[in-house]
């Protein structure tokens, strides 16, 4: 039985169903009492009121880290991004301050001294802060994080607010041989037309790039080994092409069917420069006269431009038709009004600032009346001119000669091209004209630019035998679609009204 017993004693010791009577205090009960007493003392100055009354849920207070809570008003915000030290203490001091009674005429006495320690000490006015200010910026969500809660406030610029630089990259997207392509400033040979065909002369012969399908076409070659061509210039709708040569004839061909059409004579030396008007095209050569050719009659030649004293070099007509500039070895920029427009021989304008030969000539497509210049090696300067008033409204020194210009409308930039010293590309933002980005690749001066009919590439052509063909103006998708729908929403109004 003293066996029984014994064991019975032993089942009765390990059972853990019943409470231990002299065991410690669990912790729960432990936090439970704490926050119940703390409850009815009431507040302390200092220490938080963040207190549990539920003796069933733990509390959210831990223990052993009173110092770090945050002082805060029952109801009030929490969202405090920023606690350091400085802030607990001056809250602190605000709490405790709240509940004291200060004599009126011993406040206004000691203000302004309070007033001025606190801005030497705090950089602040202690009386006019906040309790738990809110400091710092809110940190942006990474990039491609979507949030489905509402924003309700946002210090700082969301990553969608933010603007986005787009990449130009630093090398060529294609590089073509162009052998035997003459190494000669005042000469056009290259030219883009509107449907994406790419005409280049080498020597004696024009070649045809398909920029689309890639395809080379050799479409015509001058019968005498000693001529050679001079410049070249598509029609508006890109069927015909215009061919200057050293015999100084004036060709048109039939792109499509590679037909020569007809051979206009009527200068006394090479024609360097070529540049259409609708039906008329306007042809400049060394001799310094300018010629228009109608295009449609036996008898083309309808009107001669007297002003250059040496070789026109540069020819461009405006978007709109109104005006044709000229500029020439003789360092002078001419511009000239249509044939039914006043007199034929008599410029709107004559410029001489330049101090070398103007080649470089472009017209802002989306401001018809402003018209950029470039000057060569003795001036190296870009010059923007606004043709109504006649005046010079910006000039740029490149430190570099100047050899062709050309406006890329989809980001307003002017991109130019430069021979000696630094034989590279150049993208300016307009109007500022700050420099956007470089592109270097050709070892030898830059002839050409010509800009491609999307306006998203440019082809540059060098004394370096090469032709290299730049993306730099690639649209964002977005900005192209909605350019794209533009452009059928205006078509389709024109078709209406031809209807």
């Amino acid at each position: 039985m003293a066996q029984f017993g014994f064991e019975n004693d032993i089942h009765s010791i390990l059972k853990l169903d019943m409470p231990i009577t002299n065991a410690p205090m669990a912790r729960w009960q432990r936090k439970a009492s704490s926050s119940n007493a703390s409850a009815l003392n009431g507040l302390s100055p200092g220490k938080s009121a963040n207190v549990s009354l539920s003796t069933t849920k733990t509390p959210n207070k831990t223990p052993g880290k009173n110092k770090k809570q945050t002082p805060s008003k029952m109801g009030c915000d929490r969202f405090i991004p920023t606690r350091n030290s400085k802030q607990m203490d001056v809250a602190s001091f605000l709490l405790t301050k709240e509940n004291e009674t200060v004599d009126t005429n011993e406040q206004n006495a000691t203000s302004e001294n309070q007033k001025a320690m606190s801005m030497s000490l705090n950089g602040y006015n202690i009386e006019e802060a906040k309790i738990l200010h809110l400091g710092g910026k809110p940190l942006n969500a990474p990039e491609g994080y979507q949030n489905n809660l509402k924003v309700l406030y946002s210090q700082g610029a969301t990553p969608a607010s933010v603007k986005k630089t787009r990449h130009i990259s630093s090398t060529p997207d294609r590089i073509l041989d162009a052998p035997e392509f003459r190494n000669d400033f005042y000469l056009n040979l290259l030219d883009w037309s509107s449907c994406n065909v790419l005409a280049v002369a080498l020597h004696n012969c024009v070649y045809l790039l398909d920029a689309s399908q890639g395809e080379i076409t050799l479409l015509m070659k001058l019968e005498r080994e000693e001529d050679y061509i001079c410049s070249l210039s598509w029609t508006k709708e890109g069927s015909y092409l215009a061919i200057g040569t050293s015999d100084c004839q004036t060709q048109l061909w039939d792109v499509y069917n590679q037909k020569h059409l007809r051979s206009m004579a009527s200068h006394t030396s090479r024609v360097a420069s070529l540049s259409w008007n609708d039906h008329v095209l306007s042809s400049g050569s060394r001799s310094g006269h300018i010629h228009h050719h109608d295009v449609r009659v036996a008898n083309h030649h309808i009107a001669t431009l007297t002003g250059h004293s040496q070789e026109v070099c540069g020819l461009q007509w405006s978007p709109d038709g109104r005006y044709l500039a000229s500029g020439g070895n003789d360092n002078m920029v001419y511009v000239w009004p249509r044939v039914q427009d006043g007199p034929a021989n008599q410029a709107v304008h004559c410029w001489s600032e330049h101090q070398g030969a103007v080649k470089a000539l472009a017209w802002c497509p989306w401001q018809p009346n402003i018209l950029a210049s470039g000057g060569g090696t003795s001036d190296r300067h870009i010059r923007i001119w606004n043709v109504n008033s006649g005046s010079c409204i910006s000039s740029l020194d490149t430190q570099s000669q100047v050899s062709s210009l050309v406006f890329a409308p989809n980001y307003k930039e002017l991109v130019s091209a430069h021979g000696y010293a630094h034989n590279n590309v150049v993208i300016w933002k307009y109007p500022s004209l700050t420099r956007v980005a470089e592109l270097n690749g050709h070892e030898e001066r830059v002839l050409s630019l010509i800009l491609s009919p999307d306006f998203s590439t440019v082809a540059t052509v060098a004394g370096d035998e090469t032709i290299r063909m730049w993306k730099s103006f690639e649209l964002d998708p977005i900005k192209k679609k909605a350019k794209e729908r533009l452009a059928k929403s205006n078509s389709g109004v024109i078709h209406q009204s031809i209807r």
